[in-house]
């Protein structure tokens, strides 16, 4: 009996698989199996893989057949299931992290004559290859490669899930999801979690589905934290449950439809600005440890753990930037607005570096995707390609009014200043003792002060800016 093996990554799902469907046209019996590995870490991504793996397995035992769950070096299990099972080809998604390509280049290597490894793409709307300038360089700045990845056509439509599968059987090797332990358990800290999303496949197109549908208000009320304007898919595009293609034809059927093409834009533009992330990544291995403009590599960063560990907890006295800390430790994720706003203030007015904000965003969000985390990073930091200048550095005191300006979301993820009258709500510290006593707010005490006053932290920032300059000429 001839099998193909269909390696699961960041692609669980049965739509629009093309790792899945290229097998299938092969007309032979299937070995699906996911292979557990150290690429898949952090805790909150963690949860999230349990989940989407339970729905993934369910899914495929609805038409027939099982998922083959292993632990350990993918190469190693699936070249020895190749040739256990005398396979006649491994399908699977391309992956343009730098490890998960490694991996592929292993694999390919150590498989015997007779099994090929097949790299599907589906988990961009365009490969990294495929845009290029006029003269065949690497864009470096967003806008020239979004408008060179529209002209090329929208992207093909996605594939309907198979029907039936008809797999082979491995219980042997097989391990159970639960024995694991990627569920946390002492403490159980992801009830946040459970409260709000639903991973796998129906998860992500019923949030494909509410973002069609409201997609007339999404280009306003997307930079508005309070609102839930934005789709909330990147965790699912993540996993790959469900396809960038799948959303984009989703969103554009609903748009044509009711004749809103042009409010459909802003959204269909993050779609191409995650692309652009991977398309850095591929052509900049080094993406999420060195900035790629060479000149940071002389920036005079600061230790500062103190520092460091009031941001994570959501204590640095900002509340826009705490709101957004907390919510991302209850939730896994973090509206992208407020993304910007606390990475800023790491970055600059405390002058810690950037990766240590992207570690802290890789372990706790679950959208925690390598490529994106590291690309916008870089972007707030200044050192990418496609960078703000440095010297545009968020107040965010003014960033909290003018995108909450009534506090809504202040309030909903810092409590403890839910009394706090309205004027005083994103800067605390100004207002009268009246006022703080009858909010129940004591300063330094149920609510620090900023750890760095704004004007004082801009202009350390800019100095070590000039400094870094200084190093440089």
């Amino acid at each position: 009996m001839t099998v193909s093996i269909v390696w699961f990554r960041r692609n669980l799902r049965l739509t629009d698989n093309a790792a899945l469907e290229a097998a299938l046209t092969e007309g032979r019996n299937l070995l699906l199996v996911y292979v557990l590995d150290t690429l898949d870490a952090g805790g909150a991504s963690r949860w999230w893989l349990h989940h989407s793996l339970d729905s993934l397995a369910s899914r495929i035992q609805e038409r027939g057949g099982q998922l083959l769950l292993r632990r350990g070096d993918p190469v190693e299990i699936l070249s020895e299931l190749a040739e256990r099972h005398n396979a006649s080809s491994i399908h699977c998604t391309r992956r343009y992290e730098p490890d998960a390509a490694r991996q592929e280049r292993e694999l390919a290597s150590k498989l015997g004559a007779g099994t090929v490894l097949h790299l599907a793409e589906d988990t961009l709307l365009r490969r990294p290859a495929q845009v290029s300038t006029q003269t065949g360089g690497n864009y470096k700045v967003f806008t020239p490669y979004y408008k060179a990845s529209v002209a090329l056509g929208e992207p093909l439509p996605p594939k309907p899930a198979p029907s039936e599968l008809r797999t082979v059987s491995d219980a042997s090797s097989g391990e159970s999801l639960d024995d694991w332990g990627l569920l946390p358990t002492r403490p159980d800290w992801a009830g946040g979690l459970r409260s709000i999303w639903t991973p796998g496949e129906d998860g992500a197109e019923r949030r494909m589905e509410a973002i069609a549908a409201n997609i007339a208000g999404y280009g306003e009320g997307r930079d508005l934290p309070a609102e839930e304007a934005t789709s909330r898919l990147s965790p699912h595009l993540h996993f790959g449950e469900i396809s960038p293609r799948q959303v984009w034809h989703g969103v554009m059927s609903h748009a044509r439809e009711h004749r809103l093409e042009e409010a459909a834009e802003p959204f269909t533009r993050q779609l191409h600005w995650r692309d652009f992330s991977a398309y850095l990544l591929f052509h900049h291995p080094t993406l999420p440890e060195q900035p790629l403009r060479d000149e940071f590599v002389a920036f005079p960063w600061r230790d500062d753990q103190p520092g460091l560990e009031a941001w994570q907890r959501g204590r640095t006295g900002y509340p826009i930037v705490d709101a957004g800390m907390r919510q991302l430790w209850h939730t896994g994720w973090m509206h992208n607005r407020v993304r910007m706003i606390v990475a800023s203030l790491l970055v600059k007015h405390l002058l810690i570096p950037w990766q240590r904000g992207a570690e802290w965003f890789l372990d706790t969000l679950v959208d925690a995707d390598l490529a994106n985390n590291s690309a916008s990073w870089q972007w707030v930091a200044g050192c990418g390609t496609d960078a703000a200048p440095y010297f545009r550095i968020f107040n965010p005191i003014t960033q909290g009014k003018k995108f909450d300006p009534n506090g809504e979301y202040v309030r909903e993820w810092v409590p403890e200043l839910r009394e706090l009258p309205t004027p005083f709500i994103h800067e605390p510290w100004t207002a009268d003792d009246f006022t703080l006593e009858t909010s129940a707010v004591v300063l330094d005490k149920t609510y620090p002060r900023p750890i760095v006053d704004h004007k004082a932290g801009r202009e350390r920032a800019l100095a070590a800016y000039q400094t870094m300059r200084g190093k440089n000429a």
